[in-house]
Parts: structure tokens; sequence; C-alpha cells
């Protein structure tokens, strides 16, 4: 940008300001077209192998997407009368849940057993029954001895239940049914409150989880974008002490978001939990930006220019910078592409846009307002003797000393960050105050975990799965599930043989055992099935033709390692006895425990190429190698300290955190460079190096100070979201934001000090 184009916007600043807003109500007017979308399979792309593994389930066999209700009795006891009364009515009125395909719970399983030669079928807790003493043992008896009650619909300790009721979403877009269905079961349940107020109910499942997405995307969007708003208002008020300055940053800030958001409704884009934080970041970096202008202004009205010269003094000085850290913040935002997950792209990609614009406005837009605008004289000032500079001539007069105590501190901090490990628990992404999240807890606690694993098992033959060899080899896979410490609960096709085996000998425990002829198989299978009830058919465990079987695995609320652990010994278990079979494991848990490594391994592979790009531009912008590389270690150590510091306090990475590292290395470069700049600028100028340490700190520390806090206050706001990916993903970013100011200050100084004795 030559000086006439940076001029304009002094010289002519309403013919600049009619273009620029114009360029922002156009653009804007695309917000009109964003939507959003909370569920989880945002997530992830149409070509990612879980998914595509998950959905190929879904079709062979019937959805089992579900919205669960527990209920938790104060007496402490489910098998009495009020509490089965309760179970009973509350499962009858779930049928009417929209969308439901099935409802499950103690009162309507399907009891099975033996009446002379009849087979009998009946809900376990009839409607007509009496619920008498000797009525209430044999339910409790019965319920407590069935494999596919206990540990899944009832607890173990008989304390606690569930109703599971199954629903079929629509593809696509799913908001607006999980909202529809979230709310028919929470006022359901707020009815049957009131007339069994000494029970607790507790609402999990995927649709649950799905709407606890939305409803976190939801409370970003409505309480921290303002808070910050008004967070950055403050700051740059009491920094800055200028109202001008402070109301043109304004507006550069709401111009910048809605020219990003607007674009991205052009582009058919829509929100999610990750793309509401778009508007925190681009207001974060805007602020950033203009504040360099506005800082390097007054410092040049102190030292006795009027307000034309001091801008244009501010923006030929700045100019350079801003663009560079623009493009950097921008290179590292971009990076984001890498991820394996769409909506993390999305945010790379929308925040980058926000980024250039807060570049563009910064230098047209705020000095053509200030240039408006009538502004106070300020007195002026000959020495400079504020606190930076002050806290300048320490380092300088320390700096041998603080060199070799920086690099031991960074030495150590990275020692820490090699200890973190990749774990994500899909449960844990919300905070512990949240009502889904109590409500897993709880399930975890006194029933089973919410997460399950699915193992589809494909004979490719034709009622394949009455076999007995099949038979037997489900059998023993299901028992070697129940052995593994992270399973819960396991439903398989073979319990549902046996115990059809057993009644059709007259109930005798002897013949609890599995058919050992394929057609007597199927015969007991056709005869359970037109015995069922609507709704209550075994699509959810085998396939139409009966070539395939579904297995359900409930495990307890893990972390993606133990996850991909148990899917992978229990692959292995059947590469070993029976090769010849189709074997897929799905799940929206393991869909999440995957995403989480692949996207790991994918962000190191953006970070080595946004590191080698911004590298480049570096080098480019401040023409000088030598400056390039003195820049690489000060862009390096604060995100190495950063995640040093988080090894510490958590040990663990998310899927939010596996992002940081490409994400805050274009940011921390932006200190970096505003430093060096001004100090490449005084040598240039024929200044030693302690005095060129000297001008930096003079000219460009207290806007350091100022847009560090703000970047630090901006990301820490995220803090506040109730979604942990965003919440760990603003802590992490602060620390290494406020880390990179300490490099800057306390370790480039005397690095430049000592290495940098050549004479420009």
């Amino acid at each position: 940008m030559n000086n006439s184009l940076l001029s304009l916007s002094v010289t002519r600043p309403k013919r600049v300001l009619l273009i620029g807003f114009m360029i922002v109500v156009l653009a804007a007017i695309g917000g009109k077209s964003l939507y959003f979308r909370g569920d989880y399979k945002v997530f992830f792309a149409q070509d990612n192998p879980e998914l595509q593994a998950f959905e190929q389930m879904q079709n062979s066999f019937s959805k089992n997407e579900s919205a669960s209700i527990i209920i938790a009795p104060h007496s402490g006891e489910v098998f009495n009368p009020q509490t089965l009364s309760l179970i009973r009515e509350l499962t009858e009125e779930s049928w009417q849940t929209p969308f439901s395909s099935r409802v499950d719970s103690l009162s309507n399983f399907q009891y099975i057993h033996a009446d002379e030669d009849d087979l009998i079928v009946e809900d376990l807790v009839d409607k007509n029954n009496q619920l008498a003493t000797t009525e209430l043992l044999r339910i409790r008896q019965v319920a407590l001895s069935e494999p596919d009650l206990v540990g899944r619909m009832v607890s173990p300790q008989g304390h606690v239940t569930m109703i599971s009721i199954t629903v079929n979403l629509p593809e696509g877009d799913q908001t607006a049914e999980v909202e529809e269905i979230t709310a028919f079961v929470k006022a359901m349940t707020d009815k049957y409150k009131l007339s069994y107020p000494e029970h607790d109910f507790y609402h999990t499942g995927v649709v649950l989880m799905n709407d606890a997405f939305a409803a976190s995307a939801k409370h970003d969007a409505s309480t921290l974008v303002p808070l910050m708003f008004a967070t950055i208002i403050i700051i740059m008020w009491l920094a800055l002490r200028t109202f001008v300055g402070t109301f043109a940053t304004v507006i550069v800030i709401v111009g910048s978001i809605a020219t990003t958001m607007g674009l991205s409704g052009w582009m058919n884009m829509f929100l999610s939990t990750a793309t509401v934080n778009v508007p925190t970041m681009v207001m974060t970096l805007a602020v950033a930006d203009c504040i360099h202008v506005v800082s390097s202004m007054l410092f040049a009205m102190r030292e006795g220019k009027d307000k034309k010269d001091a801008l244009l003094y501010s923006l030929q000085l700045n100019v350079k910078p801003i663009f560079i850290t623009s493009a950097t913040t921008g290179v590292g935002f971009l990076t984001l592409n890498f991820a394996e997950v769409p909506i993390l792209a999305d945010l790379g990609n929308l925040t980058a846009i926000g980024v250039i614009f807060a570049c563009l406005f910064s230098l047209t837009l705020l000095p053509a307002l200030i240039m408006l605008l009538p502004m106070k004289s300020i007195p002026v000032q000959k020495e400079n003797s504020g606190r930076t500079e002050k806290f300048g001539e320490w380092v300088i007069n320390n700096h041998r000393r603080l060199l070799p105590v920086s690099l031991l501190v960074a030495v150590v901090a990275v020692f820490f960050a090699f200890q973190n490990q990749l774990n994500d628990v899909a449960t844990a992404y919300f905070e512990k105050s949240s009502p889904f999240r109590q409500s897993t807890d709880f399930q975890q606690e006194n029933l089973s975990g919410m997460t399950n694993i699915d193992f589809a098992i494909y004979t490719e033959q034709e009622s394949g799965i009455n076999a007995p060899e099949i038979l037997m080899l489900i059998e023993n896979f299901s028992q070697w599930l129940r052995t593994q410490p992270e399973v819960d609960h396991v439903v398989a096709i073979s319990e549902t043989f046996k115990r059809l085996n057993k009644n059709m000998h007259r109930d005798d425990p002897a013949y609890y055992v599995l058919p050992d002829d394929k057609e007597l198989a199927a015969q007991y299978l056709l005869l359970y099935e037109m015995s069922l009830p609507y709704g209550l058919d075994l699509n959810n465990q085998m396939n139409t033709d009966k070539s395939a079987t579904r297995i359900v695995a409930t495990v307890q609320n893990l972390g993606s390692k133990e996850l991909t652990g148990l899917e992978s010994r229990a692959k292995d278990w059947f590469t070993q006895r029976a090769p010849e079979l189709t074997v897929t494991a799905a799940s929206p848990g393991l869909m999440f425990a995957h995403i989480g490594e692949a996207n790991m391994a994918s962000m190191i592979e953006g970070t080595a190429i946004a590191l080698l790009l911004i590298s480049g531009l570096l080098v480019f912008a401040l023409k000088s190698w030598r400056m390039g590389v003195i820049s690489l270690l000060p862009n390096l150590l604060p995100a190495g300290i950063g995640f040093g510091i988080w090894g510490i306090y958590s040990g663990e990475i998310n899927l939010g955190l596996s992002i940081v590292l490409s994400m805050t290395l274009g940011i921390i470069v932006d200190d970096t460079v505003h430093f060096l700049s001004k100090y490449q600028y005084a040598r240039t100028a024929g200044k030693d190096a302690e005095q060129a340490v000297r001008f930096a700190f003079a000219s460009v520390g207290r806007a350091l100070w100022i847009t560090t806090i703000v970047l630090a206050l901006g990301f820490s706001v995220l803090m506040l979201s109730p979604f942990a990916l965003n919440a760990d993903m603003g802590m992490l970013t602060s620390i290494i934001i406020l880390v990179a100011l300490a490099v800057d200050f306390l370790f480039l100084p005397p690095f430049l000090m000592i290495f940098d004795k050549k004479t420009v």
C-alpha cells in the first residue's frame, strides 16, 4: 500500500467511509440466509469412514438414536406400586413423542414364559394386573434376572430405571426435530413430576446430546459476544483514554463482524457450536489492529504532531506490520482446513475472512472516522517516562540474566508439553453444572454409561444368523464383551434364542442353551416375532433377511483411547475366530473417539505448513533472512510453554485443543512482528541494538500490552462457555497469548542485544 493510498483515508475520509459502508451493507445482507445446526453429525465429513459405517448400520437395522428418561424414586426401590404405575403410564405416553418408532421400558418388556404347551409373550407389568405384593415380587425377580434388562433398563439394585424412546430422525439438518422431541419429552416428564413428586427424572440419549450441543451454541452466541463487546469498550477506554478512538474501533468491529457473517450467508454456510465463536474471534483480532493505529497516533501527538500528521505517521509506521500480522493470522486459521472436522474448517475460513476485513477497515474506516470526528488535543510530552519505558529499561539492564532464565523456563515447560495425551470424552464436552452432563453422570453412577458401541456381524447369507455355529459365535463374543472392564451391558440376539429354547421346553432351566438346529432356530424366531406387539419387533437386532445381527455394548463414558482400544480388541477377537465374517463397529461415541485422533494428526501436518508459510512471510516482509530466523524462536516458544502449562494443569488434549497450535501460531506472531518492525526501523536509522530495543519498547510496548490484554480477555471469554471444547480452547489460547507477550518482552530483547551485533 503506497503513500497515496495510505493518505486517502486521511485526505478523503467521507469518500472512504461511503465506499466502506456500502461494502459492509452489501455483505451483511447475506446474513439473512444463515441458519443453525446443532446435531452431532456436523462434526463429521460425509466421507468419514466411521460415519459411513454408522449410517450403513442404521440402514441395515432400525435406527437406535434415542431420548432416554431415567427415573429415580426417592424410596430407592423401583418395584413398588406407585413407581411401576408411573413407568407404565409414562411408557404409554412416550409413544406420542414426535418421530418415535419404539419405546422400551421395564413395563413393556416382552416377558416370555411357558404355560403347559403354550408360549406366552406379554408385558412384564401388565396394566390389567393388580400390583399386589406377590406380583411385585414376581416382577422384581424376573427383571433382576433378565440379562436384557438388568444393567440396561434397571439397575442391579433395583433403585433406578430407564425408559428409552427410539426416534427416526430425518437426514440432513435435524435441529428443529431435535428441539421438538426434547421439548415434548421434558414437558411430559414435568407433568409426571407433579403427579409423582417422590421421583426424580433425568434426560439422556443421543437426541438430548444433540439438544445440548445446540443449547451450548445458542448460549455462547447470546451471552459471550455481548460480554466481549462490553469488555473491549471498557479496555479501550481505560487503556487509550480517547472517546474518538474507542468509538471508531467499535465501528470497525461491527463492520468486520457484519461483513464476515454476511459473506458466510452468501456462501450458504450454517452456524454451529464452532462457528458461533467467529464474531468473538473477529472482534478480538480487529481490536488488536485498531489499537496499534490509535496507539501510534497518540504517541505521535504526544511528540507534537497534529491529528492529521499523527494519523499519517501511524499509518506509515503500522501498515506493514498490520498487513503481516493479518496475513500470518489468516494463514494460521486457514490451516484449520487440514482438520478432519468440517465445522472447525468453517471456523478457520470465516475467521480468516474476518481478519482480512478487520485489517482493511482498520487502515481505512478507522482513520477516516478519526479524521471526521472532533478530538481533544493531547499535551506534548518530550520525554518518555511511562511504565512501559521503565520496564524496557529494566529488561535492558538485566538482559544477560533474563536470557538464560527464560530459556530454562522454556525447556522445563516444553518437557511438560510432551506429557499431554489425546483423550476425548464426548459426554464431558459439557460443564458439570449443565442438566445434560448431570444426567449422564447420574446414569453412569447408578445404571450404566450413555455410550454405546454397536457391532454388526454380516454373514452374507439369508437366514445366516440362525446357523448354530453363528449363534455360538455371537454368544461367545457377547460373553467376551461382558468380561471387558469398560462394558456395562450387552444386548445380543443369542440371549433371545436361549430364552426361547428354555420356554419351548416348559421353562426347564437345563434348556437355557442355544438351539443346535438351524431350522429349529428359525421356527423359534418366527413364532416369537409373530407374538410381539407393534413397535417391539427385532429389527433393532436383526436385518430383514436375517443375514446380519447387531450386538449393542453399553460402555462407561470413556475417553477416546479406551473406546478405540475396546474396538480394536473386539475386531482382533473376530479376526482370530471368524476371519471370513464381515464385522463393523460404529456409534456416535466411537465416531468422536476416532475423529479426535485423526484431527490431531492432520493438525500437526497443518501446523508444519503454517510454520513454513508464516516464516516465509516474515522473511519477505522484514526483508531480512536474519530477522526471519530470529523471529522463529519467539514464535515457537509460546506454544511450547503454553502446552507445557496445560500439561501440568490437565494433561489431556480434546478435539477443541487439537486446533490451538495452528490457530495461535498466526496470532502470536503479531507481537513479534510489531516489536521486530519497530526494532528494525530504529536499526535502519542507525541505532545500535540497545537503542533499537529502547525505541521498540517506547513506540510499541504500550500497544502490545493493550492488544495482549484484549486478545487474552477475548479468548478467555470463551472459558465461560458451557461447552468444554470452546471453554478449553479459549483457556489455552489465552495462556499462549499471555506467554507470547512474556517471550517478546523477556526473551526477544535480550536475544537481540546479545546476538544482533551486526551494524545496519
